[in-house]
């Protein structure tokens, strides 16, 4: 079933959703299992699942010379979307970057999904590579989300890239995108932000979720802004509880965004990271109540890997 679907199905009602990374080369499906599980009694109508740029690596030839390969430590998003559909009985997302694949990539990958019954998908411009400063398009790849969005709305209308084919039957992909309540880092103004986001929905996206964001009266803002300018898609909110005292400084400086002083506080006066993660639960609680009361629909969580604090925010509100 498609996202909006999802939302208009539960007339109202705040729904509870979360999002996963796909275990690295060599570990077992299992362990991420194990952390969906004590999350399913939330009844979560879709599982997000992220997908990994290519980096490099050097693989010692053994005479001395290095070879510079190609490789992807977290392959599989959308076969793991297909095990979690089977496994769970929940919509399962892959997320599609711009970074990394050509076109003709893209259109394989989609082309998998609409056979797996797979309904929607998260499309994304993807970060630089490790090795980057700065994103560069992939040669034959779409440089923006935007472009990627029309990508797929072409297809949902019929159009391949290269090949004339009669079309028995379109598909019908309901497409998210990201949106930055304090902007992305690369946008010169909240405003610009907002414009290409914008040119995201015009382009066909169906809904937007945002990144993580700690002050949720950044995210009424943005929200307010984007239906001013005319995006009227839903906006589901994305949240991250701290875990360790470390968020205080990596958050800020990977994802651009700020920290309320009370939760910067609380977290500095904890003795180690297990009060921390007390903290973060607590205040992503308060958060999620008034997001909640306020009528967003859906409350969507980054679990990173990790579900024991993400079931201990959901019990006080599902």
């Amino acid at each position: 079933m498609k996202v909006t679907d999802h939302i208009k199905k539960a007339n109202g009602k705040t729904l509870f959703s979360f999002e996963v990374i796909p275990p690295q080369k060599g570990k077992n499906i299992q362990d991420l299992y194990n952390n969906i599980d004590p999350l399913m009694e939330f009844n979560p109508p879709f599982i997000d699942v992220t997908t990994s740029r290519e980096e490099y690596v050097y693989v010692d030839r053994g005479n001395g010379l290095l070879d510079k390969r190609i490789t992807r430590m977290r392959p599989g998003t959308v076969g793991i979307c297909a095990s979690i559909m089977h496994k769970y009985k929940v919509d399962a997302i892959p997320h599609l970057l711009c970074g990394g694949f050509t076109k003709e990539e893209t259109e394989y990958v989609l082309v998998d999904c609409h056979y797996l019954g797979i309904d929607n998908v998260v499309a994304l411009r993807g970060d630089a590579r490790k090795d980057e400063s700065y994103f560069v398009p992939t040669e034959g790849g779409n440089a923006y989300a935007s472009e990627l969005v029309q990508q797929i709305s072409n297809l949902n209308k019929g159009q391949y890239l290269h090949d004339d084919i009669k079309v028995e039957h379109n598909y019908d992909f309901c497409v998210g995108v990201a949106g930055y309540p304090e902007k992305h880092m690369e946008s010169p103004s909240l405003n610009t932000d907002l414009k290409r986001l914008k040119a995201k929905v015009d382009a066909g996206a169906d809904y937007v979720v945002t990144q993580m964001f700690f002050d949720n009266k950044k995210y009424f803002e943005f929200l307010d802004k984007a239906r001013t300018i005319g995006i009227t898609v839903p906006i589901i909110p994305g949240i991250k509880p701290i875990a360790v005292k470390r968020h205080l400084q990596i958050l800020p400086q990977v994802f651009k965004i700020d920290l309320p002083e009370e939760l910067i506080e609380a977290v500095e006066g904890c003795k180690d990271n297990k009060a921390v993660r007390e903290v973060g639960i607590e205040f992503a609680i308060q958060q999620s109540k008034e997001l909640r009361d306020a009528g967003v629909p859906f409350l969507h969580y980054y679990s990173m890997g990790k579900s024991d604090n993400i079931k201990a925010i959901a019990s006080a509100l599902f």
